[in-house]
């Protein structure tokens, strides 16, 4: 009886660990967990969404560090389906503190030459795309009023906020080989690259994909049907 009962434990704990490596495989190559801290990206993404992110697209980088432990290892960045575009929405290690993660939206491609005029971003001369203005609306926790933009380039279509009556000059800058160049879509509240220079390309996590969960932190705990946001539950992320 000892003998079965150390076999079965063993057929656990053996299960138990192939699970733990292929989670461990999983979150290391190909799906990646990521919480939005703060408004840079509203209304696209705003803070409360629970984030999925695509790591194998671009190239997966192997584990930094050996969990629990924390021994560093050598990386080695693995190839990609293909390159970021622009309007592609990314999760980054910060340049200037790798220990961080970022999420901005791509809006210049090595070679490309940016410049804002009036507020409008314009990429090698021309706007970033046909845009639309939809509506204008006071943001509460900004004090301020924002105008609202369809943005439609590259074969997609996002949605960007500027402060109303607030036109900010910037450029125009080159970007970069092996560099990008992120913008929040929240323009005129985002810590990006016109504060904090070009991203490297060895610095990327993954593309954005799927909201799988969104809680609103202004809410109660004990009012859970308002505090989780249920329509932007396993939304996709233009």
């Amino acid at each position: 009886m000892k003998k079965k009962g150390k076999g079965i434990f063993r057929e656990y704990f053996e299960a138990f660990a192939v699970a733990l490596l292929a989670a461990l495989i999983l979150r290391a190559l190909v799906i990646q967990a990521f919480r939005i801290p703060t408004g840079s990206m509203k209304d696209t993404l705003l803070v409360g969404d629970f984030l999925l992110v695509n790591k194998f697209i671009y190239g997966a980088e192997t584990p930094e560090h050996i969990p629990i432990i924390d021994v560093q290892l050598p990386t080695l960045k693995l190839p990609g389906l293909r390159q970021p575009e622009r309007g592609d929405i990314i999760v980054f290690k910060y340049p200037l503190d790798e220990k961080l993660d970022y999420i901005k939206r791509c809006i210049g491609t090595p070679g490309d030459t940016l410049e804002m005029r009036n507020g409008e971003v314009l990429i090698n001369n021309q706007p970033e795309g046909r845009i639309t203005f939809i509506e204008k609306k006071f943001d509460e926790s900004e004090g301020r009023y924002v105008n609202y933009f369809k943005v439609v380039a590259n074969g997609k279509d996002y949605v960007i906020r500027r402060y109303d009556g607030f036109n900010p000059r910037f450029g125009p800058v080159v970007v970069p080989p092996d560099h990008l160049f992120m913008m929040g879509d929240n323009r005129d509240n985002s810590q990006d690259s016109r504060y904090w220079g070009y991203l490297p390309m060895q610095n990327i996590r993954g593309q954005a994909l799927v909201i799988y969960f969104s809680w609103d932190k202004t809410e109660p705990l004990w009012d859970i049907f308002h505090k989780i946001r249920w329509t932007r539950i396993f939304s996709i992320i233009r």
